[in-house]
Protein backbone atom coordinates (compact mmCIF):
# COMPACT_ATOMS: atom_id res chain seq x y z
CA UNK A 1 0.00 0.00 0.00
CA UNK A 2 1.64 2.99 -0.93
CA UNK A 3 -0.05 6.40 -0.81
CA UNK A 4 -0.49 8.86 -3.67
CA UNK A 5 0.82 12.88 -3.80
CA UNK A 6 -2.48 14.96 -4.44
CA UNK A 7 -2.83 17.08 -6.65
CA UNK A 8 -3.26 20.61 -5.83
CA UNK A 9 -5.02 23.38 -8.01
CA UNK A 10 -2.58 25.81 -9.00
CA UNK A 11 -3.65 28.59 -6.06
CA UNK A 12 -1.94 25.67 -3.93
CA UNK A 13 -5.73 24.95 -2.95
CA UNK A 14 -7.19 21.86 -3.86
CA UNK A 15 -11.28 21.35 -5.44
CA UNK A 16 -13.29 20.45 -2.63
CA UNK A 17 -16.53 21.46 -4.83
CA UNK A 18 -17.51 19.74 -8.10
CA UNK A 19 -17.38 22.70 -10.68
CA UNK A 20 -20.68 21.61 -12.01
CA UNK A 21 -22.45 21.52 -9.09
CA UNK A 22 -25.00 24.19 -8.37
CA UNK A 23 -26.93 24.45 -5.21
CA UNK A 24 -29.58 26.62 -4.91
CA UNK A 25 -29.58 30.31 -3.04
CA UNK A 26 -31.57 29.32 -0.07
CA UNK A 27 -34.27 32.06 1.41
CA UNK A 28 -33.05 33.39 4.47
CA UNK A 29 -35.39 36.49 4.37
CA UNK A 30 -36.50 35.13 7.80
CA UNK A 31 -33.58 34.92 9.85
CA UNK A 32 -33.40 37.59 12.25
CA UNK A 33 -29.63 36.82 12.83
CA UNK A 34 -26.49 34.49 12.09
CA UNK A 35 -24.32 34.68 14.89
CA UNK A 36 -21.43 32.51 14.71
CA UNK A 37 -19.53 31.09 17.85
CA UNK A 38 -15.69 30.69 18.04
CA UNK A 39 -12.84 31.01 20.19
CA UNK A 40 -9.70 33.23 20.70
CA UNK A 41 -7.02 30.81 21.28
CA UNK A 42 -6.95 29.10 17.94
CA UNK A 43 -4.24 31.16 15.93
CA UNK A 44 -4.23 31.75 12.37
CA UNK A 45 -7.77 30.95 12.85
CA UNK A 46 -9.42 32.69 15.89
CA UNK A 47 -7.46 35.03 18.03
CA UNK A 48 -7.19 38.56 19.30
CA UNK A 49 -4.85 40.67 17.24
CA UNK A 50 -2.87 43.15 19.24
CA UNK A 51 -5.62 45.97 19.28
CA UNK A 52 -7.79 43.29 21.19
CA UNK A 53 -9.88 42.70 18.53
CA UNK A 54 -10.92 39.45 17.59
CA UNK A 55 -9.48 38.26 14.04
CA UNK A 56 -8.42 35.33 12.04
CA UNK A 57 -9.14 32.76 9.24
CA UNK A 58 -12.37 31.69 10.67
CA UNK A 59 -13.21 35.28 11.32
CA UNK A 60 -13.16 36.73 8.20
CA UNK A 61 -14.70 33.58 6.67
CA UNK A 62 -18.15 34.01 8.80
CA UNK A 63 -18.09 37.72 7.33
CA UNK A 64 -17.50 35.87 3.89
CA UNK A 65 -20.06 33.89 4.32
CA UNK A 66 -22.80 36.22 5.36
CA UNK A 67 -22.25 38.80 2.70
CA UNK A 68 -22.86 35.68 0.33
CA UNK A 69 -26.04 35.05 2.42
CA UNK A 70 -26.73 38.99 1.71
CA UNK A 71 -27.10 38.62 5.88
CA UNK A 72 -23.82 40.75 6.25
CA UNK A 73 -26.07 43.73 8.57
CA UNK A 74 -27.40 40.42 10.74
CA UNK A 75 -23.66 38.60 11.24
CA UNK A 76 -22.71 38.36 14.59
CA UNK A 77 -19.38 36.77 15.86
CA UNK A 78 -19.01 35.73 19.48
CA UNK A 79 -15.89 34.10 21.34
CA UNK A 80 -16.23 31.69 24.51
CA UNK A 81 -14.18 29.72 25.78
CA UNK A 82 -14.13 26.11 23.45
CA UNK A 83 -15.85 23.93 26.47
CA UNK A 84 -18.76 26.38 26.71
CA UNK A 85 -19.57 25.95 22.72
CA UNK A 86 -21.80 23.53 22.55
CA UNK A 87 -23.79 24.56 25.46
CA UNK A 88 -24.45 27.71 23.89
CA UNK A 89 -25.16 26.28 20.82
CA UNK A 90 -27.85 23.91 22.39
CA UNK A 91 -29.21 26.64 24.67
CA UNK A 92 -29.59 29.30 21.58
CA UNK A 93 -27.23 31.82 22.04
CA UNK A 94 -25.60 31.19 18.75
CA UNK A 95 -26.66 29.25 15.43
CA UNK A 96 -23.32 27.90 14.16
CA UNK A 97 -20.12 27.17 15.64
CA UNK A 98 -17.12 27.92 13.24
CA UNK A 99 -13.78 26.86 15.15
CA UNK A 100 -12.42 23.92 13.92
CA UNK A 101 -14.75 20.85 15.49
CA UNK A 102 -13.76 17.55 14.02
CA UNK A 103 -16.32 15.48 11.62
CA UNK A 104 -16.48 12.13 13.59
CA UNK A 105 -19.52 9.94 14.09
CA UNK A 106 -19.27 11.05 17.91
CA UNK A 107 -19.35 14.57 17.13
CA UNK A 108 -22.02 13.68 14.37
CA UNK A 109 -24.72 12.49 16.57
CA UNK A 110 -24.55 15.84 18.16
CA UNK A 111 -24.38 18.20 15.43
CA UNK A 112 -25.55 18.72 11.32
CA UNK A 113 -22.06 19.73 9.56
CA UNK A 114 -21.38 21.84 6.52
CA UNK A 115 -19.93 20.11 3.33
CA UNK A 116 -15.68 21.03 4.72
CA UNK A 117 -14.17 23.96 3.91
CA UNK A 118 -10.41 22.80 4.84
CA UNK A 119 -8.73 19.97 5.02
CA UNK A 120 -5.20 19.39 6.54
CA UNK A 121 -2.49 17.21 3.93
CA UNK A 122 -0.11 15.17 5.71
CA UNK A 123 3.49 16.24 4.15
CA UNK A 124 7.32 15.37 4.25
CA UNK A 125 9.82 18.24 5.34
CA UNK A 126 13.69 17.68 3.84
CA UNK A 127 16.69 19.66 4.17
CA UNK A 128 16.91 21.83 1.21
CA UNK A 129 20.50 20.46 0.60
CA UNK A 130 19.33 16.87 0.44
CA UNK A 131 15.89 17.71 -1.69
CA UNK A 132 13.93 14.65 -2.68
CA UNK A 133 10.78 14.17 -4.83
CA UNK A 134 8.36 11.22 -5.91
CA UNK A 135 7.88 8.81 -6.21
CA UNK A 136 8.86 9.17 -1.82
CA UNK A 137 7.87 6.09 -1.19
CA UNK A 138 11.07 5.09 -2.94
CA UNK A 139 13.51 7.88 -2.14
CA UNK A 140 12.43 6.83 1.71
CA UNK A 141 13.60 3.44 1.68
CA UNK A 142 16.11 2.83 4.01
CA UNK A 143 15.81 6.15 5.20
CA UNK A 144 15.42 8.31 8.77
CA UNK A 145 11.86 10.06 8.82
CA UNK A 146 11.08 11.41 11.77
CA UNK A 147 7.14 11.58 13.32
CA UNK A 148 5.62 12.23 16.42
CA UNK A 149 5.15 9.16 18.80
CA UNK A 150 1.64 7.79 18.83
CA UNK A 151 0.26 10.47 16.18
CA UNK A 152 -1.85 9.43 13.34
CA UNK A 153 1.18 10.49 11.11
CA UNK A 154 3.12 8.13 12.60
CA UNK A 155 0.12 5.47 11.60
CA UNK A 156 0.48 6.79 8.37
CA UNK A 157 4.16 7.14 7.96
CA UNK A 158 4.04 3.16 9.02
CA UNK A 159 1.18 2.01 6.83
CA UNK A 160 1.88 3.46 3.44
CA UNK A 161 5.68 4.13 3.70
CA UNK A 162 7.07 0.37 5.11
CA UNK A 163 10.24 1.03 3.58
CA UNK A 164 11.49 4.03 5.64
CA UNK A 165 13.27 3.84 8.85
CA UNK A 166 10.43 5.40 11.75
CA UNK A 167 12.46 7.25 14.23
CA UNK A 168 9.52 8.37 16.63
CA UNK A 169 9.88 12.02 18.89
CA UNK A 170 7.72 12.77 21.64
CA UNK A 171 8.71 16.65 20.94
CA UNK A 172 8.29 18.18 17.86
CA UNK A 173 10.95 20.57 19.04
CA UNK A 174 13.62 17.57 19.11
CA UNK A 175 12.62 16.36 15.84
CA UNK A 176 12.97 19.58 13.93
CA UNK A 177 16.85 20.26 15.41
CA UNK A 178 17.96 16.19 14.41
CA UNK A 179 16.40 16.92 10.90
CA UNK A 180 18.49 20.41 10.76
CA UNK A 181 21.08 18.91 11.96
CA UNK A 182 21.09 16.29 9.33
CA UNK A 183 20.61 13.48 11.72
CA UNK A 184 17.01 12.72 9.95
CA UNK A 185 16.13 12.46 6.65
CA UNK A 186 13.06 13.82 6.44
CA UNK A 187 10.57 14.86 8.81
CA UNK A 188 6.63 13.72 8.07
CA UNK A 189 3.37 15.47 9.84
CA UNK A 190 0.66 17.62 9.76
CA UNK A 191 0.79 19.83 7.44
CA UNK A 192 -0.19 22.74 8.66
CA UNK A 193 1.82 22.32 11.68
CA UNK A 194 5.05 21.73 9.63
CA UNK A 195 4.00 25.39 7.39
CA UNK A 196 4.06 27.10 10.56
CA UNK A 197 7.78 25.92 11.29
CA UNK A 198 8.99 26.65 8.13
CA UNK A 199 7.55 30.07 8.15
CA UNK A 200 9.44 30.33 11.59
CA UNK A 201 13.28 31.44 12.62
CA UNK A 202 14.08 28.09 13.92
CA UNK A 203 14.36 26.52 11.21
CA UNK A 204 17.64 28.71 10.11
CA UNK A 205 16.24 28.11 6.51
CA UNK A 206 17.75 24.68 6.52
CA UNK A 207 14.58 22.90 5.29
CA UNK A 208 11.61 22.62 2.79
CA UNK A 209 8.42 20.71 2.02
CA UNK A 210 9.32 17.48 0.23
CA UNK A 211 6.64 15.41 -1.88
CA UNK A 212 2.84 15.17 -1.32
CA UNK A 213 0.28 16.63 -0.37
CA UNK A 214 -1.02 13.25 1.23
CA UNK A 215 -4.75 13.18 2.22
CA UNK A 216 -5.91 10.12 4.53
CA UNK A 217 -9.31 10.31 5.88
CA UNK A 218 -8.98 7.38 7.54
CA UNK A 219 -6.55 8.51 9.43
CA UNK A 220 -6.47 12.58 9.10
CA UNK A 221 -10.39 13.43 9.56
CA UNK A 222 -12.51 14.77 7.13
CA UNK A 223 -11.10 18.22 7.72
CA UNK A 224 -12.77 21.04 8.61
CA UNK A 225 -16.84 21.90 9.00
CA UNK A 226 -19.19 24.31 10.21
CA UNK A 227 -21.33 22.64 12.93
CA UNK A 228 -24.69 23.32 13.95
CA UNK A 229 -27.96 21.86 15.70
CA UNK A 230 -29.12 18.84 13.95
CA UNK A 231 -32.66 20.26 13.55
CA UNK A 232 -30.86 23.47 11.46
CA UNK A 233 -30.19 21.49 7.77
CA UNK A 234 -31.63 24.56 6.08
CA UNK A 235 -28.93 26.57 7.90
CA UNK A 236 -26.27 23.45 6.82
CA UNK A 237 -27.67 23.92 2.72
CA UNK A 238 -27.10 27.93 3.68
CA UNK A 239 -23.48 27.34 4.30
CA UNK A 240 -22.88 24.91 1.39
CA UNK A 241 -24.35 27.24 -0.44
CA UNK A 242 -22.24 30.04 0.55
CA UNK A 243 -18.69 28.04 0.89
CA UNK A 244 -19.20 26.96 -2.76
CA UNK A 245 -19.65 30.52 -3.77
CA UNK A 246 -16.51 31.56 -1.65
CA UNK A 247 -14.44 28.85 -3.13
CA UNK A 248 -15.31 29.56 -6.72
CA UNK A 249 -14.87 33.19 -6.87
CA UNK A 250 -11.33 32.67 -5.22
CA UNK A 251 -11.76 34.42 -2.03
CA UNK A 252 -11.43 30.81 0.00
CA UNK A 253 -7.16 31.25 -1.86
CA UNK A 254 -7.32 34.86 -0.71
CA UNK A 255 -8.23 33.59 3.11
CA UNK A 256 -5.71 30.69 2.52
CA UNK A 257 -2.84 33.11 1.31
CA UNK A 258 -3.68 35.74 3.98
CA UNK A 259 -3.05 33.30 6.75
CA UNK A 260 -0.90 30.65 5.66
CA UNK A 261 2.00 32.75 3.95
CA UNK A 262 4.03 29.56 3.60
CA UNK A 263 0.98 26.90 2.06
CA UNK A 264 0.80 23.49 3.06
CA UNK A 265 -0.60 22.48 -0.09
Amino acid sequence: MVAQPLAAAESGLPALWDAKERLPKPDLSQVQRLRFLTTTDFPPFNFLDDGGRLSGFHVDLARAICAELSMADRCQIQALPWDELQTALEKGEGEAILAGISVTAQSRATYAFSRPYMIFPARFVTRRASPLDEPMADRLVNQRVGVIAGSTHERMLRAYFAGVKVITYDQPDWMYRDLRDAKLDAVFGDGMQLSFWLSGPEQQGCCSFAGGPYLAPEFLGQGLSIATTPENRALVDAFDYALQAISSKGTMTELYLRYFPVGFF
